[in-house]
């Protein structure tokens, strides 16, 4: 057996030598089992270099599985609740899937490469439930997290950078779509994908290559200014820009411990993506059921009033009322100035409550004070800017 380094707990992804390099506060944290960074430097930076400049974040451990065979479509129209009957070779689609009682376990994204050939990027780890829900189908489904190396480039000058930095054939990507190119001599595949509401793509190598295309894009950092980024800045702009995270928003069927505390497509406020007139898919029965009736609880995006971080707060239908929920996740926004929130609240009737006020308790020198602050339910993403879907993207 060889010598194993018991000092080193977490994964290295094939882009660590320079992400070590360039996390200046070696502030780390787990995902998936890889190290990953939560700041390099400093948060501020990190945050205004997606919303005014390029950022870009190692998307390594992101759970990818590869799914072909003749049943491959067959597979995964079962399997999500979404209808992907109209998705082709090239193109990207958002995907949930639920468990027969009709509660999420997870989103991500499928990628059809091929006919027959496709991608699954999930938040969690979803291998056990992709085999057990393809039983009797002739599909093949392997996990290729470690074969693929990926990094997300992020913001306004996104498109100049890769343009700049050798990728070819950009110009016309639509949001959505696949690029196959390559740079150097080695392939890459580029997607018009993020998880930041803003401009952006997400490449795809070979972790051969990882290095190589990481200096490709930091080389032209003398005409661009251009920041790696950690999981802590990827929360701010998500939340802006309106996305769930499963774990974090809302607890997922599989480690839900506790009966109606697992939530399905209509309590996230996800109900666009259900289709009831595709065949048979896993939850449809219970989804159909629940969604004669009206709404008892949504996840909905919240600003909140005042300058308080309202972390973790209850949510009351006045001052002093009912307690109607939490606040899951919150961050305060540098670009709208201000408390923004996803909580979990009941509704009475299928309406929202007409009022909702949140206890916020915080520290002031060491002591704790309670306050009162007004909450907003707001249907739209905060933040959304034109470009994201520009085709050609302007040249910033």
């Amino acid at each position: 057996m060889s010598k194993h380094d018991f000092k080193q707990v977490l994964e290295p992804t094939p882009f660590h030598a320079r992400v070590d390099e360039q996390c200046m506060v070696k502030n780390w944290t787990s995902w998936n089992g890889y190290q990953t960074a939560r700041v390099y430097d400093t948060l501020a930076a990190e945050y205004f270099a997606i919303r005014s400049s390029c950022s870009v974040m190692d998307l390594t451990p992101m759970e990818k599985y590869r799914i072909t065979g003749p049943d491959a479509f067959t597979f995964l129209s079962r399997l999500v609740v979404r209808d992907i009957s109209k998705l082709q070779a090239g193109r990207v689609t958002y995907v949930l899937w639920c468990n027969d009682e009709g509660k999420v376990l997870d989103d991500g994204t499928i990628f059809q490469l091929a006919e027959n050939d496709y991608r699954l990027c999930s938040q969690h780890h979803q291998l056990d439930w992709l085999l057990l829900s393809s039983l009797g189908m002739d599909v093949d489904i392997s996990q290729e997290t470690h074969e693929v190396a990926a990094l997300a480039v992020q913001g306004p000058t996104s498109y100049s950078v890769l343009t700049e930095a050798g990728f070819s054939g950009l110009s016309q990507l639509k949001p959505f779509r696949i690029l196959q190119t390559n740079l150097h001599g080695f392939e890459v595949m580029i997607s018009r994908t993020g998880y930041t509401g803003d401009l952006g793509y997400e490449l795809w190598t070979d972790p051969a290559n990882a290095l190589e295309m990481w200096d490709a894009i930091f080389a032209v950092q003398h005409l661009y200014n251009i920041r790696p980024i950690g999981l802590d800045a990827l929360e701010i702009v998500r939340i802006e820009a309106g996305f769930i995270m499963p774990g974090d928003d809302f607890n997922t069927a599989e480690t839900t411990v506790r009966a109606d505390h697992d939530r399905s497509p209509f309590e996230l406020g996800m109900g666009w993506v259900v289709n009831f007139d595709k065949p048979y898919f896993t939850g449809k029965r219970a989804l159909i059921a629940e969604h004669s009736l009206p709404v008892k609880r949504r996840l909905v995006k919240m600003s909140v009033t005042g300058n308080k971080p309202p972390a973790d707060s209850f949510l009351f239908d006045g001052k002093n009322g009912k307690r109607i929920g939490t606040i899951n996740s919150q961050v305060w926004s540098p670009i709208l100035k201000a408390n923004l929130a996803m909580a979990d609240i009941e509704y009475r009737n299928g309406m929202k409550p007409p009022e909702i006020w949140a206890e916020i308790y915080y520290q002031k020198e060491l002591e704790w004070r309670a306050t009162w602050a007004e909450c907003r339910i707001v249907e739209k993403p905060f933040w959304s800017h034109p470009r994201r879907s520009a085709t050609p993207p302007g040249q910033y």
